[in-house]
C-alpha cells in the first residue's frame, strides 16, 4: 500500500511539528455515565480518570488504558457515531472480540483494511468503535 504521492505506507510516518493523539472523544448522552461505565471499565477493562474539578460539573467520563485515552463528552441533542469511530490499537485482537461476544457485545469482523485485521462493535450509546491488529500474515503493509 502507498500513500496519495506514492511513498510506502508506514506505521510511523514523520512529520516536522511531531504531532501525535492525547485522547479521542466521543459524545454520549446526558445521563449516561453509568452505563458506559458498564461498557468501558466493566467490559473493556479501562480505568476511569477523574476529571479536574473545572470540566467535572460537565458530566461525561476520561478513560485510560495503556497508551490508549477515551474522553466521554456529554451532549445534549446526542446521536451515536455510527460511522465516525477511533480505530483502537489491540494486541489480542481475538481475545478482546470473544470478550466482547461473551458479554453481549456483536462483534462484526471487515477484511478490507490492507495489513491489518479489523472488527467492529458498538459501544451501550451507540458508537462506533473499530478494534485492530497488524496482520503479519499480509505482506503489503510495511
Amino acid at each position: 500500500m502507498t500513500t496519495v504521492d506514492g511513498a510506502p505506507y508506514s506505521a510511523q510516518p514523520t512529520n516536522t511539528f511531531g504531532l501525535g493523539l492525547h485522547h479521542v472523544q466521543l459524545a454520549i448522552p446526558p445521563g449516561s455515565e453509568a452505563e458506559c461505565r458498564k461498557f468501558y471499565v466493566d467490559i473493556i477493562g479501562m480505568t476511569e480518570l477523574r476529571k479536574p474539578p473545572d470540566l467535572a460539573g460537565r458530566g461525561g467520563l476520561w478513560l485510560r488504558a495503556d497508551s490508549l485515552e477515551i474522553h466521554l463528552g456529554v451532549e445534549a441533542d446526542f446521536r451515536p457515531a455510527r460511522k465516525a469511530h477511533p480505530g483502537i490499537l489491540v494486541e489480542d485482537l481475538e481475545g478482546l472480540a470473544s470478550w466482547l461476544s461473551e458479554c453481549g457485545v456483536d462483534v462484526e469482523w471487515d477484511a478490507k483494511f490492507p495489513g491489518f485485521r479489523r472488527c467492529y462493535a458498538f459501544d451501550h450509546v451507540g458508537n462506533r468503535l473499530e478494534f485492530m491488529c497488524r496482520d503479519s500474515a499480509d505482506q503489503n503493509w510495511e
